[in-house]
């Protein structure tokens, strides 16, 4: 009898230690909307990295705390944004702008990945992507992957996660890694806009595959940026590097100063319980800050 009431005791207190982490977290969300809002109302709308956003906080509380990491998820590459309609040619059969974009930055990436093997993947996630059943020269529909030993489909649809690309023909599990921090999967959005304020040099690859710089000139490019950041577009885009590539106005689109989609990183402790909790933030131009997206999970 008393070894099963210690236990009951036991997993009362588990409980109510992660269920107080969780709302450890919970708080720390609500906080980072809050901070987001007064963000937008004193920047004008301008976000860089010289903010105190971007600046990790840790804030120790009575028998446990918090860490919360906030990240700009319009410094990396959208993988939603590849079948955009608004980029699509006349056939739907030769690869878009976009497309040749994600295509530089697998080579960026990984230079030992075969020129074949990065039309493939290019093609089919683009497949994948979009809605209809038509296949890309290089690229696979349902009939590819409904023929392999664990059979699936075609999403025919957005991505809501990065997991989801080891699902594409041609990804290959030893560069998928090098490739993950330089993309992201947005919900609901088909949009390719880069903020050139929070492009950190780890993501040099993402500048130099939307404009065909080298790594190095974009490295470059983003060391010598403003401490606060360019003002505007047309500033950034007269930088004598970027300025003599002559870029397409569809490219010179995917750039802006402001972001409109974060994803907030926390990891909560409340005794000997853990908790970790990602959402994905988006910034409306009513002002209001809208949670999109939330994912749990234990610290790693």
């Amino acid at each position: 009898m008393g070894a099963r009431l210690q236990l009951q005791v036991q997993r009362a207190s588990n409980i109510k230690s992660s269920n107080q982490a969780y709302w450890y977290a919970k708080s720390a969300e609500e906080y980072a909307r809050m901070s987001l809002v007064t963000l937008m109302e004193e920047t004008g709308d301008k976000i860089t990295l010289n903010q105190p956003w971007a600046q990790e906080f840790e804030y120790p509380m009575e028998e446990g705390g918090i860490r919360v990491n906030l990240e700009d998820m319009q410094s990396c590459f959208n993988i939603n944004a590849l079948p955009n309609a608004n980029q699509t040619n006349v056939n739907g059969q030769q690869p878009t702008e976009a497309m040749n974009a994600f295509a530089r930055l697998l080579q960026l990436t990984n230079e030992e990945i075969p020129s074949f093997t990065v039309d493939t993947v290019r093609d089919s996630l683009a497949d994948w992507l979009d809605s209809d059943d038509r296949m890309r020269i290089y690229g696979a529909e349902d009939s590819e992957y409904a023929s392999r030993a664990f059979p699936y489909l075609a999403a025919n649809g957005q991505m809501s996660s990065q997991s989801e690309l080891r699902l594409i023909n041609g990804v290959e599990a030893e560069w998928l890694e090098e490739l993950l921090p330089q993309v992201c999967v947005i919900p609901d959005n088909d949009q390719l806009v880069i903020n050139v304020n929070t492009l950190s040099e780890e993501r040099a690859p993402v500048l130099a595959a939307l404009t065909g710089l080298s790594l190095s000139q974009a490295s470059s490019i983003i060391a010598a940026r403003p401490l606060d950041g360019w003002d505007d577009v047309n500033t950034f885009l007269a930088e004598p590097d970027i300025a003599a590539l002559n870029l397409q106005p569809e490219q010179t689109q995917w750039f802006s100063v402001t972001t409109e989609y974060f994803i907030l990183h926390t990891k909560s402790r409340y005794n000997e319980a853990t908790f970790a909790m990602t959402t994905v933030l988006n910034a409306a131009s009513s002002g209001k800050i809208a949670v999109l997206r939330r994912e749990f999970g234990v610290i790693k």
